[in-house]
């Protein structure tokens, strides 16, 4: 097992160039078993769920080949199994975005139930309402089993929001016969480049980023060469880095629109940058003081589907502000147990009050002190490795396998931007 070791207090600065979005790159490598023909991806992160992906798609039969870092061709000519193995469905919960490619394949999909981040309930049926109003029968006996004889389209309206529910029912109804609508579907950039995907492959998708998606059914699809959009949740995690450590980045690889949420919430807490093309900057000497909403009243930051705040980014904005001068409140209305990971905060000196699992009103600035932490999930990983940087002193960060499954590179890409951080193996 591994281990950060993290000296705090030291400003990063430099440059560094955003990975793909990890979010997009899952359903778009679940979407090539759609096609026999070969499909190419590009501006795939190299991370632990990818990976876990690929060996998916090998394990049903699929030939997957690394082409040049960041570029993978997949193959599925042959599927050769309609079971996805137990240790690879635990290890990640995009598996089940296997599920909607598979029965509109083959007809039939096999899998456990997904493992991923413990961060609260994540239900699944969103997705089970989606695939079974097309025509699926799910039989639920300790593990999953999908059949269709054959999907039709449908009216569906989802009980939720739910991304991975929306690009399970896209992959599905793409080959079902006749015309399907998904009201009430995500929106996000991810989904977005999933429906584009889909549609250089011969799909017929409208209403791209809104939340009413039409899909005019097809009866083959053919194979493509699909670049994956930038992740801005890992943007979003490197503004946070560089305004709590006071310190500046440049980010390349943006794409603009995805930046707008994203400035108002950081505004909130006095942080600005500024774009150039595909390029940001966050400068040095940010305000970094909360901005009361009219009245003197205290500010919420709260997550909410797309276009709103990204609830990936709670945690990295609760950290932040412990740096900035003021109170807000933070709302992280998804997920029940997202918020527990401030306790360590509060034992690192963050003057937090957490009013119930969903909101925490953080009060800064405070001085962070060194710690031993342990990463719940993926984004707040992230957010005690920031807090660790700002911290005073040193801390050790273990379970950081949660950190990397969606972070490329981590280690080496930050000490390139001058952060004083080390891999070691744990004692």
């Amino acid at each position: 097992m591994k281990q950060y070791l993290i000296e705090g207090g030291f400003p990063i600065k430099g440059k560094i160039s955003a990975c793909g979005n990890k979010n997009a790159a899952l359903p778009c490598i679940a979407a090539t078993l759609l096609t026999g023909d070969e499909v190419t991806l590009r501006n795939i992160p190299e991370i632990e769920d990818t990976g876990v992906m690929f060996k998916i798609l090998e394990s049903l039969g699929a030939t997957v080949k690394k082409i040049e870092e960041h570029v993978w061709s997949v193959k599925a000519e042959n599927v050769t199994t309609n079971l996805i193995p137990a240790e690879l469905s635990k290890k990640i919960r995009a598996s089940i975005l296997f599920a909607g490619p598979l029965i509109a394949r083959v007809g039939k999909a096999s899998m456990m139930p997904p493992g991923g981040d413990v961060i609260g309930r994540r239900r699944l049926d969103t997705h089970f309402l989606a695939l079974t109003e097309l025509g699926a029968r799910v039989d639920i006996d300790g593990k999953f089993d999908f059949i269709a004889n054959k999907l039709v389209g449908d009216d569906i309206f989802l009980d939720e929001a739910s991304v991975t529910a929306t690009e399970n029912a896209l992959m599905a109804a793409v080959l079902a016969e006749g015309k399907t609508t998904i009201t009430n579907a995500a929106s996000e950039p991810h989904v977005q480049d999933l429906c584009n995907m889909l549609n250089s492959m011969g799909a017929k998708i409208t209403g791209t980023g809104s939340n009413i998606l039409t899909i005019e059914g097809v009866k083959k699809l053919h194979g493509t060469d699909f670049t994956i959009g930038p992740d801005y949740m890992e943007i979003g995690s490197f503004i946070g880095l560089a305004a709590a450590t006071k310190g500046s980045v440049i980010i390349d690889n943006i794409n603009p629109p995805d930046m707008r949420p994203l400035r108002i919430a950081f505004g909130k807490l006095g942080i600005r940058w500024t774009i150039t093309g595909n390029q940001l900057e966050v400068p040095i000497g940010q305000e970094m003081k909360v901005n009361t909403d009219l009245g003197g009243m205290i500010p919420k930051i709260d997550d909410s589907p797309w276009p709103g705040f990204p609830p990936d980014l709670t945690s990295i904005m609760t950290v932040v502000a412990t740096q900035v001068d003021g109170n807000v409140l933070i709302f992280e209305k998804m997920f029940e147990s997202r918020m527990f990971f401030v306790d360590k905060l509060i034992s690192m000196g963050a003057r937090i009050t957490l009013c119930d699992p969903h909101r925490a009103v953080v009060s800064g600035p405070c001085v962070l002190h060194g710690d031993k932490l342990v990463s719940p999930d993926v984004r707040a990983g992230m957010a005690m490795v920031i807090a660790a940087l700002s911290a005073q002193g040193e801390s050790v960060i273990s379970n950081v396998y949660q950190i990397e499954r969606g972070y490329e590179n981590l280690v080496a890409r930050l000490k390139g931007l001058g952060a004083h951080i080390t891999c070691i193996d744990q004692q």
